[in-house]
C-alpha cells in the first residue's frame, strides 16, 4: 500500500530535502507541499493524504494550530517536526492531537520508518525521545484533577483498559503493551481504540500524556 504525504514546512530547502527522502521509499508517494500552515490546512482538506509531516513553526497559521485543525477534521494523522526535542510548541501539538514528532535532524531511514509507523497507527514514534518529553512537560506536575466527564470516562474503564492506559503513559508501543499484559496484538490494539474511544482523545499520545498527569 502506498503512503500518501503532505509535507508542510516554510524553508524551501529544508523541505526538497524531505521530499527527496520520502520519495526515495518505495511505497511513499509525496503528495503535496505546503509553505505554511494555512496551506497545509487547504491541501489537507483537498488531497487527504494519509500523514501530514507538519513543521512546528511556520508562518501565517503555525504547525499547532494547523495540527488542531487537521486532526479535528479527521484529514490525515500528523507527524511533527521540530528543531528541538524539548520544546513547548511540540507539546502542544501532542496536546493537539499529533501522532507523534521528530527531530529535523533525524536520519533519513528513520523518518521513513516514521512515516510509515504514523501510517500503520501506531501513535508513539520514537519512543525514547517521545518519553523524555512527556516526562518533562507532565511528570513534574502536580497529578491534575480531569474534567467530570473525563473523570467519569476514566473511572468507566476496564481494569485491563486502564493498565493499557498506564502502559500508554510510558510510552509503550502495541506490541511492548502485548509483552507486558501477556495479550496479543492485535487485543493490545483493540484495548487502545476501545479506551482512546471511551476518553474522546484524538491520540494514543493525548493518552500517554493523561496517564502521566493522573499519576497512572
Amino acid at each position: 500500500m502506498t503512503i500518501r504525504v503532505l509535507v508542510a514546512e516554510d524553508q524551501q530547502a529544508v523541505r526538497a530535502g524531505l521530499v527527496l527522502i520520502l520519495r526515495s521509499a518505495g511505497d511513499i508517494e509525496v503528495a503535496g507541499e505546503a509553505a505554511d500552515g494555512e496551506e497545509a490546512v487547504r491541501l489537507a482538506r483537498s488531497l487527504r493524504p494519509d500523514v501530514v509531516l507538519m513543521d512546528v513553526q511556520m508562518p501565517r497559521l503555525d504547525g499547532v494550530s494547523a495540527t488542531r485543525q487537521v486532526v479535528a477534521e479527521g484529514l490525515a494523522d500528523v507527524l511533527v517536526l521540530t528543531t528541538f526535542d524539548l520544546d513547548e510548541y511540540v507539546f502542544g501539538a501532542l496536546r493537539a492531537g499529533a501522532s507523534g514528532f521528530l527531530l529535523k535532524n533525524t536520519e533519513a531511514a528513520d523518518l521513513i520508518a516514521g512515516v510509515r509507523t504514523v501510517a500503520r497507527g501506531e501513535g508513539l514514534i520514537a519512543p525514547a525521545v517521545t518519553r523524555r518529553l512527556i516526562a518533562e512537560f507532565a511528570a513534574p506536575k502536580p497529578a491534575r484533577q480531569p474534567d467530570p466527564a473525563q473523570h467519569a470516562a476514566v473511572a468507566a474503564l476496564t481494569p485491563r483498559e486502564r493498565e493499557v492506559l498506564s502502559c500508554l503513559g510510558q510510552g509503550l508501543s502495541n506490541a511492548e503493551i502485548a509483552a507486558r499484559l501477556e495479550m496479543a496484538e492485535a487485543t493490545a490494539k483493540t484495548h487502545v481504540s476501545r479506551l482512546l474511544g471511551k476518553l474522546e482523545l484524538r491520540s494514543r499520545v493525548q493518552a500517554a500524556v493523561l496517564a502521566q498527569e493522573l499519576g497512572l
